[in-house]
């Protein structure tokens, strides 16, 4: 996802004496200039980060469990259906 040509916006950062010279030394290292390494990392990490909110992992006893409960869900607790009564009320589907 480069976008060289429309590159208009400026980020500004302090960082450590240290860290700028472990940043430095991975853009050399991938042949970089140090603003484009520093982009596509945080490019990199913002995806990331924006992808770990929409997954939801689960183990596999979970796994088997979430699939247990949808192909024999529990009956509706008694509050559950006080809740779709009232529902049902409120709305007053014309169906």
């Amino acid at each position: 996802m480069r976008h060289e040509a429309t590159r208009s916006a400026r980020l500004e950062a302090r960082i450590s004496p240290e860290a700028l010279a472990l940043v430095k030394r991975a853009a050399d290292i991938q042949g970089r200039s140090l603003s484009d390494f520093v982009v596509a990392a945080a490019e990199e990490a913002a995806s990331r980060t924006i992808e770990e909110t929409h997954l939801i992992r689960l183990s596999v006893e979970d796994q088997r469990r979430f699939v247990a409960l949808l192909l024999d869900p529990p009956a509706p607790s008694p509050a559950l259906e006080r809740a779709r009564e009232a529902h049902a009320r409120l709305i007053q589907d014309p169906r």
